[in-house]
């Protein structure tokens, strides 16, 4: 039987980031991820300074300089008129309140970074595996089933391989929205739902845009029943643009990187301002995203059972109204460490359960905003027309948010 300190289930990003951080603390753990190749799909995601702040106390902020971007505000504009709503200051101001910058990145190029940091600490990973079952161990620790899952990629429809087993002190299931390791953990639990929002994301080379939709900023327009964001990512040389607009439910959910109708896209833009409408028009490529979630999570028993624990999108899936669904992946796995670094000598149970009793009721605070974030940002009539009244007169007040951005994680320095 091969034998593992921990094991983590997903290779996305909260998964390396906990590969990274319990590396820094002495626990070697193995990676498990179903894909057959490191690639991470998707677009653009923001970085609030509560994990720019981790990413240099894990002494990364010289590699994420060098792909990143560091807009220096975000700005609220009607989605009909243009007009600025509001604006929050990021750069120098950001840093000044809060002691690390705003950042915006591409989600490939912080996957990327995690891997080669973790590769470097000696993480070892198992691609094309999926953990499927798990017991406890005669001996203590778990007696985890591994399975490749070739014969699915090969149109099989079943796991066909004979199991490989694994002793490991610690399963982290990392393995996001649709986690095999929380149906595992929570049986019986609903799916997840879908929200009713469409997102088609799009990622383009700002040198082949007009030069008056080229922009180095967050921009957040607002209209009715939609919303539509963009941000430079790669230093400024790219632009990540998501539209979010409400829709009919689509066949197939757990696919989050459909193929989009465009043309469709555009119809339901007709309605808005000459400058979203020539975004989209300039933009030829296009993909889909159903947006799906969870209740926020109720208790910290549902993200901890023995030695078991959950992370990131697997623990608490939100919605993308307040732009932290990878930065609480990455302090769920800054939290984590902590807890190793500060019980060194625990129970591994005890540890996982202080784990999620020091996450659980952030994270649900995060997920309930963003719920009620999009509701904001969608709403029509008289709530729209407060909206606005609102943010043209404290915008910078309505959008910072000291209680997410000022969190911090205690990061043990290391020399």
């Amino acid at each position: 039987m091969n034998q593992h300190a921990w094991t983590i289930a997903g290779g996305g990003i909260g998964g390396l980031a906990a590969a990274v951080a319990l590396a820094r603390e002495g626990v070697q753990a193995q990676v498990v991820e179903q894909a057959s190749a490191w690639a991470e799909v998707g677009a653009g995601i923001q970085l609030g300074p509560n994990v720019t702040r981790i990413l240099r106390d894990w002494n990364l902020e010289e590699e994420l300089r060098a792909c990143a971007s560091f807009p220096d505000a975000l700005v609220v504009r009607d989605a009909v008129s243009g007009v600025r709503l509001g604006q929050l200051r990021l750069g120098r101001e950001c840093v000044q309140r809060y002691g690390a910058p705003y950042a915006t990145i591409h989600r490939a190029d912080m996957h990327a970074l995690l891997l080669r940091e973790s590769q470097s600490m000696g993480v070892q990973t198992r691609l094309h595996h999926r953990v499927t079952a798990w017991t406890a161990a005669p001996e203590g620790g778990l007696a985890l089933s591994i399975r490749n899952v070739g014969a699915l990629d090969e149109g099989a429809g079943a796991l066909q391989s004979e199991p490989i087993d694994v002793r490991t002190e610690a399963l982290i299931g990392a393995d996001g929205l649709w986690s095999t390791v929380r149906g595992e953990l929570l049986p019986g639990e609903a799916a997840p739902r879908f929200s009713g929002i469409l997102a088609y994301r799009a990622l383009v080379a700002q040198a082949d845009l007009p030069e008056a939709l080229r922009s180095q900023v967050v921009t957040v327009w607002l209209g009715a029943g939609m919303h539509m964001v963009q941000y430079p990512v790669r230093g400024g040389s790219h632009l990540n643009v998501v539209a979010l607009v409400e829709g009919p439910r689509p066949e197939d959910l757990q696919n989050w990187d459909h193929a989009a109708n465009a043309g469709h896209l555009r119809r339901v833009l007709s309605a808005y301002g000459r400058e979203v409408q020539a975004l989209a028009e300039a933009i030829a490529q296009w993909r889909l995203w159903p947006l799906c979630d969870r209740p926020p999570v109720a208790s910290a028993d549902q993200m901890a059972r023995g030695r078991v624990a959950l992370l990131g999108d697997a623990a608490h899936p939100m919605r993308p109204f307040m732009a932290q669904g990878a930065c609480m992946a990455i302090e769920d796995a800054a939290t984590l460490a902590f807890c190793v670094a500060t019980r060194p000598d625990g129970a591994i149970p005890d540890l996982l359960q202080h784990y999620a009793a020091l996450r659980w009721q952030r994270c649900a605070r995060v997920q309930q905003r963003s719920i009620r974030n999009g509701e904001i940002f969608h709403c029509t009539g008289l709530m729209r027309w407060g909206r606005d009244w609102a943010m043209r007169l404290g915008g910078e007040h309505l959008l910072d948010v000291p209680w997410l951005y000022g969190h911090e994680v205690p990061v043990r320095q290391h020399a």
